[in-house]
């Protein structure tokens, strides 16, 4: 494959830059909430969103039936890079996970009612998968449906939802037939957020951002609002998620780091001798500089692999997911060890060295190793889908 650039994606890329300068704006931008950067939780965020939406980025690669341009999946990947560079809200699950999981499998009717908004940025989504008992096992899930009429009835209760304390409607998965193998008795629904059954209380990370707890009581959902065929719930989440340990994590923020702390080496002395002269600090910064460029072609070789097959390349995807997200904890790991004691002041505290990003990085890639299936999930998947080990190993 070809790394370099041709010179329509490079004018692309200008374009996108020319747009993040005309819309430069504090309230929106905030590359030190890390990776929870791409949440549209604010007003200014979803206006923001909106700007993206006009100029027709929101649908690169839907196909053009539905409103989108048909265009190459690259493009989604340059645009998104781009985004997380300036701690901007990025192009998500409402086009990912959940539009693109509804193009395929959705009814006339969901594709009618939930496509345009999204392309409009008119809509935010939450998605629940994870459960007290049901976390890097997703298949685990209870949140019970049971039929009822002419739909379903949801009782149970899901945890780590993002979005639920601002989204409009819940991507959620739950078990319709409970006597069924635990990977083929889900179903997938969509869930007004503002049901009187739903009961949403916050659970906030070791960053400070929120998640949430949701409580379903008798929650009434028309077949209608039954995405795709009924127990086939987990093969589509297997494959959004494949979608999101690729989206959720973009590299720039992690180039963005390594340059962080090279400045703060460059800079810096301690003792009255420069730490760059310092042969341990030069070899850490070397192995995390040379680290960063096999993550971006990961990165690279995934976008690539994408356009070539007719469906997302699992296995690619973990690899990236893994090798992205480990990387991450690394530089933050170093950047605690090189910039010393002064790193474990927080974030906003005056004279914090890198003005606390060390602590506020520390904190939240842990989190990415955990979000989108953990590490050792993504193990597993390399392991048995790409290695042919057995499962039970």
């Amino acid at each position: 494959m070809d790394f370099e650039f041709s010179e329509e994606e490079r004018r692309f890329l200008r374009e996108v830059d020319e747009f993040l300068r005309a819309n430069r704006d504090v309230a929106v931008m905030d590359v030190s909430r890390e990776n929870m950067a791409q949440v549209c939780d604010t007003p200014p965020r979803r206006a923001f969103m909106k700007k993206l939406a006009a100029r027709g980025w929101l649908g690169i690669t839907w196909p053009k039936d539905v409103g989108g341009k048909a265009g190459k999946g690259f493009y989604e990947f340059l645009l998104n890079e781009k985004l997380s560079s300036v701690g901007a809200p990025q192009i998500g699950k409402g086009v990912g996970i959940i539009g693109k999981t509804l193009i395929r499998v959705g009814s006339e009717k969901l594709k009618k009612e939930f496509l345009p908004k999204i392309l409009n940025a008119e809509i935010e989504f939450a998605v629940g998968y994870s459960e007290p008992s049901a976390g890097s096992d997703a298949a685990a899930m209870r949140l019970k449906a049971e039929r009822k009429g002419d739909g379903w009835v949801l009782n149970g209760q899901k945890v780590f939802t993002t979005s639920a304390h601002f989204a409009d409607w819940y991507w959620v998965g739950a078990r319709t037939d409970p006597e069924a193998p635990k990977h083929h008795g889900i179903s997938l629904f969509l869930v007004r957020m503002d049901d009187p059954g739903l009961t949403i209380h916050p659970m906030y990370t070791m960053g400070g951002e929120r998640t949430n707890a949701v409580f379903f009581d008798n929650v009434f959902v028309h077949d209608d609002y039954r995405v795709g065929e009924q127990g086939k719930g987990f093969q589509y989440i297997a494959e959004a998620l494949d979608i999101e340990r690729f989206t959720m994590f973009t590299f720039s923020p992690i180039r963005g780091r390594v340059e962080l702390l090279c400045d703060f080496v460059k800079n810096t002395k301690r003792d009255g001798r420069a730490l760059k002269d310092d042969p341990v600090n030069r070899q850490k910064v070397a192995q995390l500089a040379t680290e960063c460029e096999v993550a971006r072609l990961l990165g690279v070789r995934f976008v690539d692999a994408a356009l070539d097959a007719t469906k997302t390349p699992t296995v690619a995807a973990s690899e990236y997911k893994l090798y992205a997200t480990e990387l991450s904890r690394r530089v933050a790991d170093a950047t605690m060890d090189i910039v010393g004691p002064g790193a474990q002041l927080a974030l906003g505290t005056e004279d914090a060295p890198l003005k606390g990003r060390a602590e506020s990085c520390y904190t939240y890639t842990v989190i990415d190793t955990v979000g989108g299936g953990s590490s050792e999930v993504q193990k597993n998947i390399i392991a048995t889908r790409k290695h042919g080990l057995p499962r039970n190993f």
